[in-house]
């Protein structure tokens, strides 16, 4: 499978024409999803590995006292029965596979941020019961409360030893050090998470919210919403130096959700919310060079997600979600997004 690549002067040409202001034409969704009752902010795809078409889709609605992780079917219909409501600002969400309870028993595992009580949560999918007694609590070790509020999230899990972790961001934090990983460990007092580094530099405006890792590459990235795209290694064990700090010339203001399309060969393709232009910025998966920009027709993009998994008749070129600022999320085939070359 060969990947789309712009030349120099292609990229060129789109930079100039995005800095002129002209509206890109808009990729209509597949479809848009009922609305929840308060304040969509960011998606993530569950592939439900013995019936595609049975995924689902679960997306964050924040309110301090009935926020919600409501779960969506591929005709964009609430699953109610599998929503989890009356949550204090859920942020951000996301997934994991095949994750360890014990030696005979592993559940794939859905863990979002409860930013007003200062925890993130673990779930199984899909029976959605709790695994995390009353939540972890996260950056336990700051002084001021304030810091401790949780934003973003994204799981890790190692390839090779099949640890699992989870990045998780804040609405306030320091120049260095923004994110903490911690790893997710289930033994004989049950699932815990535990502090496994601090990393990530700030530039000090605005904040950090999204995140996203690519578990086969072994990258973390995370979006400086003033600045650009930091990355960094996933695995701990390789250090906490910065990789590149990429696509500051491709934003209006506000970088914000990460989605990465993963395909076999490595090759895919890393799309950002450009929140305020109303836009996607579209990077390479392997060299995290810009390739173009595209209109999605959504209003001020927070989260996002892809899979290029088939997904039953309904997405059979895979799925992408982003957030739309009138409570709801679009769902685009992702064919539509023109992500592989002919």
């Amino acid at each position: 499978m060969t990947y789309l690549r712009k030349t120099s002067l292609a990229i060129l040409v789109t930079s100039m024409l995005w800095s002129c202001g002209p509206k890109l034409p808009e990729i209509k969704p597949t479809l848009i999803t009922e609305k929840t009752p308060h304040d969509t902010d960011d998606p993530a795809i569950w592939v439900n590995k013995n019936d595609p078409g049975q995924s689902i889709v679960f997306g964050t609605d924040k309110d301090e006292v009935d926020g919600g992780v409501y779960a969506f079917d591929l005709d964009g219909k609430i699953i109610r029965e599998k929503s989890i409501t009356g949550l204090s600002y859920p942020n951000n969400v996301d997934l994991a596979y095949d994750f360890k309870l014990n030696d005979s028993t592993a559940t794939d595992i859905l863990m979002f941020t409860e930013r007003e009580k200062n925890r993130i949560r673990l779930y199984a999918i899909p029976e959605m019961t709790p695994l995390d007694g009353d939540g972890f609590l996260v950056f336990e070790d700051e002084e001021d409360i304030n810091n401790r509020r949780p934003m973003g999230i994204a799981i890790y899990t190692n390839p090779d030893s099949q640890r699992t972790y989870a990045f998780v961001s804040r609405k306030i934090g320091p120049t260095t050090d923004y994110l903490y990983q911690y790893e997710i460990v289930s033994d004989s007092l049950g699932v815990q998470a535990k502090l496994a580094r601090k990393l990530g530099r700030f530039s000090g405006s605005k904040e950090i919210e999204a995140i996203a890792v690519d578990n086969e590459l072994g990258f973390v990235y995370y979006a400086d919403e003033m600045e650009c795209i930091h990355k960094y290694y996933a695995d701990p064990s390789k250090g906490s130096e910065e990789i590149s700090c990429f696509g500051r010339d491709y934003f209006k203001r506000d970088i914000e959700g990460i989605a990465i399309a993963r395909y076999p060969d490595g090759s895919g393709a890393i799309i950002v919310s450009n929140q305020q232009a109303h836009t996607f910025s579209v990077f390479d998966r392997e060299t995290n060079a810009f390739i173009k920009e595209i209109n999605l027709g959504t209003l001020e993009t927070d989260g996002c997600d892809a899979t290029t998994e088939a997904l039953g008749n309904q997405f059979p070129n895979g799925l992408f979600v982003s957030m739309n600022d009138e409570k709801d999320f679009f769902f685009h085939d992702l064919k539509s997004l023109e992500l592989e070359a002919e």
